[in-house]
């Protein structure tokens, strides 16, 4: 851990807790559209070495499959966007054993299929947005 890694993860504990949080409360609700967009709005604001320290830790909560392969899809993505490496414990999640969609209409599928992130697609989960969009 360099020096600047060290001040950055004794300085913002807080961003840790912030996305420890935020998987707790998908884990549990009603409607996780709404939490995957606090989420989602965490990950986008975050520079490079705040979201390398956010997002250092695993789920410390039990997500299941779905959220936890989405989870760490979102993860992933904002790593691309931010031109840095995932956390390795998001290669640990396996990918989802048949495909999910975004929307259940099927006419939509092959969209989704040819317009998915590819962290999306490699987990298996097929969605028409990504980090930094609005749904």
């Amino acid at each position: 851990m360099s020096m600047s890694d060290w001040v950055l993860s004794k300085a913002l504990p807080p961003l840790r807790e912030a996305f420890q949080t935020l998987l707790k409360a998908l884990s549990t609700a009603e409607k996780p559209g709404y939490v995957l967009a606090e989420l989602n709005e965490l990950l986008t604001r975050l520079t490079a070495g705040e979201f390398k320290l956010a997002v250092s830790e695993p789920p410390q909560v039990q997500l299941d499959p779905y959220w936890e392969n989405y989870v760490a899809a979102m993860i992933e993505q904002a790593a691309t966007g931010k031109n840095t490496e995932a956390p390795s414990w998001t290669g640990d999640v396996q990918p989802l054993a048949e495909p999910a969609f975004g929307s259940s209409l099927k006419i939509l599928r092959l969209h989704l299929l040819t317009h998915s992130p590819v962290a999306f697609r490699c987990r298996n989960i097929f969605i028409d947005s990504s980090i930094g969009d609005r749904v």
